[in-house]
């Protein structure tokens, strides 16, 4: 069984993961020039991330009242929740931000920001082919997903040997360091949003 063309659930899991795909941008294209800016960075964040809280918040409300889903139940769920967490990471990122009135990204963060972006737009597109059944081409997606967050395995060494041999700060060391692990965790949850495609795919193909 699948996705209707206009099942709630589809639709749900659209506009969740359209959220996910505008915040993710806006967090990217965001230019930092100053302390001032980053009040409405994080503010701005918080609203996506309260919206996509609403979306989840009516996919259970929708999961508690319908007998007979278009998938299991758990795995839109796990979709939703999964998605979501992706969008908690980067809200608290751009908290951490403020805090630590970091108005300057580095090379290393960029690169984190990047790949989470593109990760972003293959959710995006994985979500949307839910509804026609095309769950090789959602695979395709799943894949690109985790190398992108294999990637970001990688940025994290190179981020954190790099801090360590140019940084005299040790409490810009703890601050940068806290930064680059949260965004190599947001990629993380990006990889579990991929494993709950292939668990669905596995489930329905």
């Amino acid at each position: 069984m699948v996705f209707k063309k206009k099942d709630k659930f589809a639709i749900l899991l659209s506009q969740i993961a359209g959220n996910l795909k505008v915040s993710a941008h806006y967090f990217a294209d965001y230019k930092l020039n100053n302390v001032s800016d980053l009040k409405e960075f994080s503010g701005t964040m918080k609203d996506y991330e309260t919206k996509g809280d609403s979306f989840v918040h009516e996919v259970i409300l929708d999961l508690n009242k319908v007998f007979i889903t278009p998938i299991e139940r758990e795995d839109i769920l796990a979709l939703a929740m999964s998605m979501d967490d992706v969008l908690d990471g980067l809200e608290h990122t751009s908290a951490m931000f403020e805090m630590y009135s970091i108005t300057q990204a580095d090379e290393y963060m960029l690169k984190f920001v990047e790949a989470i972006r593109q990760c972003s737009d293959e959710i995006e597109s994985a979500v949307e082919l839910l509804s026609t059944k095309k769950w090789l081409q959602i695979r395709e997606h799943a894949i690109k997903i985790k190398d992108l967050e294999s990637k970001c395995d990688g940025i994290l060494r190179q981020s954190i040997k790099h801090l360590f041999h140019t940084e005299k700060d040790p409490i810009r060391i703890i601050q940068y360091k806290e930064i680059y692990e949260e965004l190599e965790e947001i990629a993380d949850y990006c990889q579990n949003v991929a494993n709950t495609f292939e668990t669905i795919i596995m489930k329905n193909a």
